[in-house]
């Protein structure tokens, strides 16, 4: 058994079928399949315009689909269609379940409070009422994700992008989920902060075991990332496998443009 397989649970954890969104006449994604397991990060590729986004914001509950099911393993109800949930209920297994990094930080923080509460707001939104154990917790993640602790009661406004990021990481890793959605983390930074956010997110990944989709129009940070790819086009899969496969020795036209990066994206 090699690394890979050993990380990555046999029973999916997400299941897609047939998701199809369309924006009136304007196709955003067709007929998109695939599963997901615990520890398996999954990269979406693609140009702008090919659906990737679509589907992310489909799957992660921001978008109803026109067609199709999503079902997810749930900690309370088991596996269930998430839009067949109430909408209670698909809200907190999105708080309880789920975390969400946006490419701009901004959209994933509370910008007029501090980092440190916006780490602890998880645990807050989930019950939590003991100051002291929620304070220790935001300052261990903190700590985890390389941030000045000693800056702790400051705003995010007051960081730069990368430290922004870090936050919004520990914001959405802080109440152990099982799947992460990310969409461009590294988009925006410097090339060496990118790098070090990088090596940060997948020792996350792989010391947590978590299941991550990742939306990336950045074919290094697809390899880096990602145990599997699915290259996207005009809203359909044009090719699908494991990344050093897909990357290696693509087969169709599409992905091949994209890896010799003639197409910009």
């Amino acid at each position: 058994m090699n690394a890979l397989s050993s990380r990555i649970e046999s029973t999916p954890l997400l299941k897609v079928d047939g998701l199809t969104k369309w924006y009136g006449h304007i196709l955003g994604c067709r007929d998109v399949s695939f599963d997901m397991r615990a520890g398996e990060v999954l990269g979406i590729v693609g140009e702008s315009g090919s659906g990737k986004t679509t589907l992310l914001n489909c799957v992660s509950g921001k978008l109803p689909p026109s067609a199709g099911s999503i079902q997810f393993e749930t900690s309370r109800f088991g596996m269930s269609d998430i839009y067949a949930m109430s909408e209670p209920d698909r809200r907190r297994m999105q708080r309880e379940d789920w975390g969400f990094v946006h490419q701009n930080p901004r959209d994933g923080l509370r910008m007029r409070v501090s980092g440190g509460a916006n780490v602890a707001e998880p645990m807050m939104s989930l019950g939590g009422r003991h100051y002291g154990k929620m304070r220790q917790a935001t300052i261990d993640w903190l700590e985890r994700v390389e941030f000045d602790t000693g800056r702790i009661d400051d705003r995010p406004a007051n960081f730069s992008g990368g430290m922004q990021q870090r936050i919004q990481v520990a914001r959405n890793l802080i109440h152990g989920p099982k799947l992460v959605f990310m969409d461009e983390p590294t988009g925006g930074l410097d090339v060496s902060v990118q790098a070090r956010l990088l090596d940060l997110l997948r020792e996350l990944v792989r010391d947590l075991r978590l299941a991550v989709m990742i939306v990336t129009h950045d074919m290094a940070v697809a390899r880096l990332m990602a145990d599997r790819l699915m290259v996207m086009k005009s809203g359909q899969v044009v090719e699908t496998g494991l990344t050093d496969q897909v990357l290696d020795d693509p087969q169709h036209p599409y992905t091949q443009i994209l890896v010799s990066s003639v197409l910009q994206i």
